[in-house]
């Protein structure tokens, strides 16, 4: 088949906030210990942080991270996670069932952070927790001095402040299974006391309120209008939240699961601009996307593992071939929306449902969906450019009818990125792009994903079973992931 891809430089969506690229560490499972954590490792640095993790999270270039949950924060003393490491309690962590240990706390994971080339993007507790308690947070964190807050953390050992700009008011807090789960009217005036202490504490962070779990919540559309009427003006971005799955063993039905994603951003784009209207307001509420993922295959396996461990291997997802191509289709249509998604999070990062894996003790190594994730991280930054495939389509199940070839240009500085996944599982596709308004254009490189078996996986004995080989820059193979890259004269 043929497929060509049009761009056209006049045609811009937007810049690509570096955001997009963010990722989620959550104290769950062996995310943080055994994961980024682990003292007794032998690459462990004198803080404990395994190097072997950082040096594979550094290649990924993830600008932001999310932290310290998700469910987890909503059951969270912030304050465990501070000064002497001995003295800091042990405590029955009920989202997850496990023993919390505190070894690791935000004095720790700032740090962590600054060695990983990134920034936290810090969540306070709004189910247990009040808004008094995220403004003192935000006091600890970032206030220069002079307050018993701001001098306990000096006394902990950090004169100067952590400087952390991004914060997320709760988690899921429309969903049943959160503690202290609220009404839409409740944690709107929750959210929108807690967005004032906290800016008058610091006014140069953002903060974002916490839109829907996943598009199929019954109280979709209007817990979004509901929370937004009460704290419009006080937040920068809503959440969006989704995990997908190949649970009916379909392959061609999953390749097309992000036309979900694609309706359920813009319907609550579409929710956004109808407030901004009803409120008359000159303000443009911005998305954060800060759960996204493929979740499925540890499900059943977890549902055999004893409570009340420490660390124990909690959604331990071993990814296939198939689900970096879903992922891949994923962040395209991400890109699509840079100029309303200014943040997304890769949940998570480490072990839990992670591109990246660890042995405890032992090794650690790249999943399949490391590959797309990284490719566009490194390349598809700047500006993504409106693009349109023509070529035939294929049947996506549920999903209706669908292009076989997803795509986007990014314009960025001298080069032109183009990312492509043929989602046909039985045709190869001849590419034909026409790239307009760059003048000559030069193939700089061809990369892509593909793997005969759509379930292969990467493991610690082979790490490389898949992994991206050189293309021809003429030929999208059959389901692959596809980077093009060109240069062309500023």
């Amino acid at each position: 088949m043929r497929a060509k891809i049009f761009a056209d430089r006049a045609f811009p969506i937007g810049e690509i906030d570096p955001r997009l690229y963010g990722s989620f560490i959550e104290h769950l499972g062996r995310a943080v210990y055994g994961g980024i954590y682990e003292p007794d490792h032998p690459t462990a640095d004198e803080e404990g942080f395994r190097k072997d993790v950082l040096d594979l999270v550094k290649k990924l270039g993830v600008p932001i991270v999310r932290y310290p949950g998700g469910n987890f924060v909503s059951g969270y003393r912030w304050e465990d996670g501070t000064g002497d490491k001995a003295k800091r309690p042990r405590r029955a962590e009920l989202a997850w069932n496990s023993i919390e240990t505190n070894q690791v706390g935000i004095d720790e994971f700032q740090s962590w952070a600054k060695k990983a080339d990134s920034q936290v993007m810090m969540a306070v507790n709004l189910g247990t927790g009040t808004p008094r308690e995220a403004g003192d947070l935000v006091e600890y964190c970032n206030f220069p001095g002079g307050t018993e807050l701001s001098d306990r953390r000096r006394k902990n050992g950090f004169e100067k402040p952590f400087g952390i700009r991004t914060w997320c008011l709760g988690n899921e807090m429309d969903g049943p299974w959160q503690i202290g789960h609220k009404t839409a009217e409740e944690y709107g005036r929750a959210a929108c006391e807690a967005a004032k202490i906290m800016k008058l504490a610091d006014p140069s962070i953002e903060v974002i309120a916490c839109g829907s779990s996943h598009s199929g919540m019954p109280t979709f559309g209007t817990w979004e209008m509901e929370v937004l009427d009460r704290c419009y003006e006080q937040v920068d971005y809503l959440s969006l939240h989704s995990y997908y799955g190949n649970r009916s063993n379909d392959t061609a039905e999953y390749l097309g699961c992000c036309r979900d994603m694609d309706e359920f951003i813009r319907s609550v784009e579409a929710i956004c601009d109808a407030m901004k209207a009803v409120k008359r307001s000159d303000k443009t509420m911005y998305l954060s996307f800060d759960e996204w993922n493929v979740w499925f295959h540890s499900n059943d396996a977890d549902k055999q593992i004893a409570p009340w461990q420490v660390a124990p291997p909690l959604l331990e997802d071993i990814y296939t071939f198939e689900d970096a191509l879903v992922v891949g289709c994923l962040l395209i249509t991400l890109l699509k929306h840079a100029d309303r998604v200014k943040i997304a999070c890769l949940a998570q990062l480490v072990n839990v449902i992670a591109p990246i894996m660890t042995e405890n003790g032992g090794k650690a190594w790249a999943q399949t969906i490391f590959w797309p994730f990284l490719q566009a991280s490194a390349h598809a930054r700047g500006k993504a450019m409106l693009t349109r495939v023509e070529c035939p389509s294929c049947q996506a199940g549920k999903y209706g009818e669908m292009p076989s070839v997803e795509a986007i240009a990014v314009e960025n500085g001298g080069e032109l990125t183009v990312l492509a996944v043929n989602r046909s599982l039985e045709e190869d596709a001849e590419l034909e792009p026409d790239l307009r308004g760059w003048g000559n254009l030069t193939l700089l490189e061809h990369s892509r994903l593909y793997c005969d078996d759509l379930k292969a996986v990467n493991t610690a004995a082979d790490p490389e079973r898949v992994k991206p080989e050189a293309g021809d820059g003429k030929t999208l193979r059959r389901h692959s992931w596809n980077l093009l890259r060109y240069r062309f004269e500023q």
